[in-house]
């Protein structure tokens, strides 16, 4: 079966049906299954290359001295994605007015990926202190961890953090980890926490039905994740679903119902100004457009958005600003 032929099966197993019905009426529903080395299309395949490498499923087991490396636990997502975070739980920040907790913006974010040539990449966004930011970098450097962007998440805050994504491809990724064990040395990053998961003071189910798919908690925030309907690669490489190329909707209750929504959404260029005009219909400021990667195909831009007061408000403006992506509902 060639691989325009096969569909993302990790889009849609498990799904339940209301999210299905949902997907649905945001783009044509993907569906099917995929066995063995886990192979990726949509409607951009034909423009890769036979050369192009292809992600495989792997076990949490095979990243094991990955993590001893990194010296925190990670987790399988999607059956490709070995994911682990670094919460910046250290830092007090305040944007506007209102405390954020790391849950809705503080985590740096590394992911491990297989490939059917034996290689690995690794992809991540890092949360740094403006103080911290160039040790870290001199810290990837000396490790071969390139930095694909270096932005601003959260409009004036304090203290000043910024985000930089990074990048590495090669056959050994305790390498990579001990990089970015290397990296996040540099900063005052604590020790993995116990995960908290506290009653979330907000109408959840009115959220659900305004952005028309169900949410998850994340700790101390509920969240909404889409993911580009169409195959992206990062050079040679083809990503896995989500991988670099997500819309996550991040909600912080503050009290009395009421919230602050921290998020980005993923575009591609035609895309942008569509999406611009749907935010600030829906009263949802922009922060930030950029990049995320240096050799993406299509070449991806990002939102990072901001909205506080009554959540069930901002998600029908999310609801319209997302209608105009190609993408679909991911867990």
């Amino acid at each position: 079966m060639s691989r325009d032929s096969k569909l993302r099966s990790v889009l849609s197993a498990g799904t339940p049906r209301r999210r299905v019905m949902t997907a649905a009426a945001l783009t044509p529903v993907l569906a099917g299954s995929i066995t063995g080395a886990a192979v990726i299309s949509g409607d951009n395949s034909s423009s890769h290359s036979d050369d192009m490498l292809e992600p495989v499923v792997t076990q949490e087991s095979d990243w094991e001295k990955v993590a001893r490396a990194l010296g925190r636990p990670g987790d399988m997502r999607r059956e490709m994605l070995w994911h682990t975070a670094f919460l910046r739980d250290d830092l007090e920040v305040t944007s506007l007015g209102y405390p954020i907790t790391s849950s809705l913006a503080l985590g740096t974010h590394v992911s491990f990926v297989r490939y059917n040539d034996g290689s690995t990449m690794l992809m991540g966004d890092l949360v740094v202190k403006e103080e911290e930011l160039n040790g870290v970098t001199d810290a990837l450097r000396r490790n071969g961890i390139a930095q694909t962007a270096i932005h601003k998440h959260l409009f004036a805050h304090d203290p000043s953090v910024l985000w930089t994504h990074v990048h590495d491809h090669g056959n050994d990724p305790v390498r990579m980890a001990r990089g970015i064990r290397a990296a996040m040395d540099r900063t005052s990053t604590p020790p993995p926490a116990t995960p908290v998961r506290p009653e979330l003071d907000l109408d959840m189910a009115g959220m659900d039905e305004a952005m028309g798919i169900e949410g998850v908690q994340d700790q101390t925030v509920w969240k909404y994740s889409f993911v580009r309907r169409e195959t992206i690669s990062e050079s040679h490489l083809i990503l896995p679903p989500g991988l670099g190329s997500t819309t996550a909707l991040i909600f912080q209750p503050v009290g009395d119902g009421k919230a602050i929504l921290s998020g980005d959404l993923v575009m591609i260029a035609d895309e942008v100004q569509d999406t611009l005009v749907a935010l600030r219909r829906g009263g949802i400021d922009i922060v930030t457009l950029h990049n995320h990667g240096l050799r993406d195909e299509p070449r991806l831009f990002f939102f990072h958005i901001w909205a506080a007061g009554d959540p069930v408000r901002i998600c029908r403006g999310l609801r319209r600003a997302v209608d105009t992506t190609d993408v679909v509902p991911l867990r």
